[in-house]
């Protein structure tokens, strides 16, 4: 079984280096365009199983020229090659389990071609899309009646420092549509979409993290699957308490458009220039990071209300060396990985998590998830 994982950053680099451990893959290969990071992530992988190839990834033609020999890849890769990467395992009848979990209606258009290729396309496999997704799905199966299902989730420094309280774990650019992007959510059997930064709420999670704020962000696949089997369904995204007040100003003030602005000649968007200001602004006093989850779901149960609650509170990965933020996202994807190759996922078509790790996959899944250093805790109360 031949497995390609596209992008060698944090990420990438913790789903090579964990999917060489199994026996069932017998190659990987880690794909960048830069020949640079592609030698640090064999380096930390150190396995004869593992060779690294370097190309651009800029045309379609080059995504399907990588992907034609391969039977899984996992796409640890910006939000802008997604839709491009998951066409290319199409045509090239390559199975794919991708982080990004945005556009989703385009994709689920993808999933008649998606069967006729007789391969899965799984889109959100993170941390958020993905690890809430499926705990959602879960707690609403579980349930007569599902009432309402919130996904909480955020990623945090260990040591937050003025002003903004948030440090860039990846890369700024992929955070900046929080702030400005509505929110998809389901009520009542449909979509709706909520003004950004709307739900502002204070929340509290186990020290060292005490009390933060979460405003409502995209529910992304979600809102989709799981809208007629629940009356209400939202996410919303954690951050240490006072900066979504900041960031709104700037929104408001239109640092985050995207309509370009002369400036001496010279023409740049307000968000472009906001990103460049910002990213050393965020870089932290260091790596260390939490990243904090909470997804309750209500409903009842043999005629009792009942509340399930899942929590996780994640630290740095000292082990590893990774952040707790590439950790959470890179083993659910790169466990899916290995589920495909062993035959645990026979589905075809575009299949977001949480109509997979549901069920009798759901406590499998996260007994190994528990083995890898993703500990959730579950608690049930009548209500």
């Amino acid at each position: 079984m031949h497995v390609k994982v596209l992008g060698t950053g944090m990420i990438g680099t913790t789903v090579v280096s964990e999917l060489a451990k199994y026996s069932i893959i017998d190659k990987i290969t880690a794909v960048d365009a830069s020949q640079d990071s592609i030698d640090k992530c064999l380096k930390k992988a150190k396995h004869p199983k593992v060779k690294g190839l370097s190309t651009s990834l800029n045309s379609d033609e080059e995504i399907y020229q990588v992907l034609k020999d391969a039977d899984i890849a996992v796409a640890c890769l910006p939000h802008s090659l997604s839709l491009p990467v998951i066409h290319a395992a199409i045509r090239a009848k390559c199975h794919i389990v991708d982080l990004v979990g945005s556009k989703i209606e385009e994709k689920m258009q993808l999933d008649q071609q998606a069967r006729e290729a007789g391969v899965i396309i799984m889109p959100g496999c993170g941390v958020a899309p993905g690890i809430t997704n499926f705990l959602a799905a879960q707690g609403i199966h579980l349930l007569d009646e599902a009432d309402e299902a919130v996904m909480i989730c955020g990623g945090i420094p260990r040591h937050p420092l003025p002003p903004l309280w948030y440090q860039v774990v990846f890369r700024l650019e992929s955070v900046m549509g929080l702030y400005t992007r509505p929110a998809t959510a389901a009520e009542n059997g449909k979509l709706v979409e909520l003004p950004p930064l709307s739900g502002l709420e204070k929340i509290t999670f186990p020290e060292p993290v005490g009390e933060c704020e979460a405003v409502i962000t995209d529910a992304h696949s979600t809102a989709y699957t799981l809208k007629n089997k629940v009356n209400r369904l939202y996410e919303k995204t954690v951050r240490y308490a006072g900066h979504w007040d900041k960031m709104a100003t700037l929104a408001e003030l239109g640092f985050f458009d995207d309509t370009p602005i002369d400036i001496h000649g010279h023409q740049i968007t307000p968000r472009l220039f906001t990103e460049k200001v910002l990213t050393p602004k965020l870089k932290g006093k260091s790596n260390e990071d939490i990243t904090v989850l909470r997804v309750e779901v209500t409903g009842k149960k043999a005629g009792e209300q009942m509340k399930f609650i899942w929590e996780m509170v994640d630290f740095y990965d000292h082990e590893r060396n990774i952040t707790s933020m590439a950790k959470t996202t890179a083993l659910p994807a790169m466990l899916l990985a290995h589920w495909i190759a062993s035959g645990k996922v026979k589905e075809v078509g575009v299949v977001p998590i949480e109509n997979v790790i549901v069920g009798d996959r759901f406590e499998p899944f996260m007994e190994e998830l528990q083995q890898l250093g993703i500990a959730i805790n579950f608690k049930k109360n009548s209500m």
